[in-house]
């Protein structure tokens, strides 16, 4: 019997099966983009497919801490829409 991965969200801090959630990545050029196959180079986080779990990381600024790098407020309104479209 295999191990089902499990990950937490960074927005509500619960954990889940790594399926039901997106991850965003960090690539080695600062580029932060949403990536549905989980199959992109780079530092990952992991968020909820809710828009208000992207909302509380954003006001608590956890996914700049989870990625370690900055990030734009455009690219968080791309990433809602993204999510807004799954």
């Amino acid at each position: 019997m295999s191990r089902i991965p499990i990950r937490k969200c960074v927005g509500c801090m619960e954990r889940s099966e790594k399926q039901e959630l997106i991850r965003i990545v960090c690539n080695k050029n600062g580029e932060v983009a949403l990536d549905a196959a989980s199959k992109l180079p780079g530092r990952g986080a992991y968020i909820c497919k809710a828009a208000q779990c992207l909302a509380k990381a954003r006001k608590k600024r956890s996914l700049e801490r989870a990625l370690k790098h900055e990030i734009p407020a455009e690219v968080y309104d791309n990433l809602e829409t993204e999510l807004n479209k799954t």
